[in-house]
């Protein structure tokens, strides 16, 4: 799994890897240290992934093996959340392939969302697999989706084809994989550009629960 940072008429594009892209803290590291090239040199930000995944989010078996640090770990994921929900440029999720828990999650802290039309599912597993979301977590996906969409999307762990999330407000448009990128750069081309730190201002102000609740850990 190798993070990777191109550049199309100045906006950036990373990408998040060629496998599941789970966050391990190797991973959450390079995603900040791109991020923070990105918010010098960029107009906007493109995220998305190598193949068959977007990111299947948390790194279930780095954390059941470092127990002694899911506090940390925790934060650490909900601090690059709050980060792209605050980011001082406009953001866009071209979802390539499967986003589940967590990786849904980073999705949703983008601007805009462009999903895969003939594969992968937009899922919060959550409910599923025994795991509840933190306050933080409930409330990043409170402040982006619909509160009846929020409500099947966390409590049925439903799992949403391209047409169902377009459908549903949890995605902005949809498209075949190999035009992704093109419909990003497309959308943020005319609004890149804009001033840093009063976009960064204004999202902070727009989020401001959300950020509040991201910062506090797992409650």
């Amino acid at each position: 799994m190798t993070t990777a940072l191109d550049y199309r008429d100045g906006l950036a594009v990373l990408t998040l890897g060629d496998d599941e892209n789970r966050f391990s803290p190797d991973w959450l590291e390079a995603v900040d240290a791109h991020l923070d090239q990105v918010e010098e040199q960029a107009r906007g930000l493109i995220t998305v992934g190598d193949g068959k995944f977007y990111s299947n989010g948390l790194d279930l078996d780095w954390l059941m093996s470092h127990g002694d640090r899911a506090d940390w770990y925790v934060a650490r994921v909900q601090a690059l959340f709050a980060r792209i929900l605050t980011f001082p440029l406009p953001t866009v999720a071209a979802i390539n392939g499967h986003a589940f828990g967590a990786g849904a999650m980073f999705a949703i802290a983008h601007d805009y969302r462009l999903m895969r039309t003939d594969r992968g599912y937009f899922c919060f597993p959550e409910v599923d697999i025994n795991i509840p979301f933190t306050p933080g977590m409930a409330a990043l996906i409170q402040a982006k989706l619909t509160p009846q969409t929020a409500v099947t999307a966390m409590t049925t762990g439903h799992r949403y084809t391209a047409e169902q999330a377009l459908s549903g407000g949890v995605v902005d448009g949809a498209g075949p994989v190999d035009q992704l990128v093109d419909d990003a750069v497309a959308q943020l081309t005319p609004i890149a550009g804009k001033d840093r730190n009063t976009l960064a201002a204004i999202k902070s102000t727009m989020f401001a629960p959300a950020v509040a609740a991201l910062a506090q850990g797992r409650g």
